[in-house]
């Protein structure tokens, strides 16, 4: 197969060489673990690069937020930190305040609105990230079939050739070991990356619900007073009965 011919060249020396004289079934395995590590590569490069930038603008909103003397002025400028999932937040709360009608703001349904937003992002977030928990569960597995399809290949052989040395049967355990090794090489990355974006996720939702409350008093220092209570009719009579 050009493939593995391929990754035989890449790797080069004792290893190249053990590859390329693997069976069908080994370099079908080797294949289906090839394209594993590559799918799950791209997920941690990009999930790597799309964290990066929204812990960048979630520092950076927070501090305009905080700046701001008005809702508007945040709002006019929350696109330009789009990454951040503290934006979808803020917008979707800013826009259960407008349809509000701009009187007094009702909490409960403000808070609902930034829940929603938090879950959303979150689950943004989150999005592929099954795959490397799949790819680490899933890949050492595959690994270990193609090792023991090899092993029980090269016993039969064995069996055949009647030469029961270690010589005659470490060649063939040894191309099978390399599909196990092929399987670890694609999961190790794959567990450690989930481990350190769920943690980092787990972080940003702590982060929304915290700015979620800061929101929350903003939107109630923004509330107007409520006008002062008159007395009641039947006091103000009988005060001025007492004044006269």
């Amino acid at each position: 197969m050009l493939i593995a011919q391929f990754v035989a060249a890449f790797v080069g020396g004792e290893v190249g060489n053990l590859i390329q004289q693997t069976g069908p079934v080994a370099k079908i395995v080797l294949l289906i673990l090839l394209g594993f590590s590559l799918f799950s590569w791209a997920i941690i490069l990009a999930k790597w690069s799309a964290l990066k930038r929204a812990r960048a603008q979630s520092g950076r909103f927070v501090r305009a937020f905080r700046k701001a003397t008005r809702l508007q002025d945040v709002a006019a400028v929350a696109e330009q930190f789009k990454p951040s999932p503290l934006v979808g937040v803020f917008e979707n709360a800013y826009d259960e305040y407008r349809r509000q009608g701009g009187a007094a703001p009702r909490l409960t349904a403000i808070q609902r609105a930034t829940q929603i937003a938090a879950s959303e992002e979150m689950t943004r977030l989150e999005r592929r990230l099954p795959w490397l928990a799949t790819t680490g569960a899933v890949t050492p597995f595959i690994g270990l079939f193609g090792t023991v399809w090899g092993i029980i290949d090269a016993f039969q052989g064995l069996g055949t050739a009647g030469a029961a040395t270690l010589r005659a049967v470490a060649p063939g355990i040894s191309e099978a070991l390399i599909t196990t090794a092929a399987g670890l090489f694609a999961a190790i990355p794959a567990v450690i990356a989930y481990n350190a974006f769920s943690h980092q996720i787990k972080e940003f939702a702590a982060r929304s619900d915290d700015f979620s409350l800061e929101l929350l008093n903003t939107f109630e220092r923004t509330a107007p007073a409520p006008p002062p209570q008159q007395p009641h009719s039947t006091y103000r009579s009988a005060l001025s009965e007492v004044r006269d």
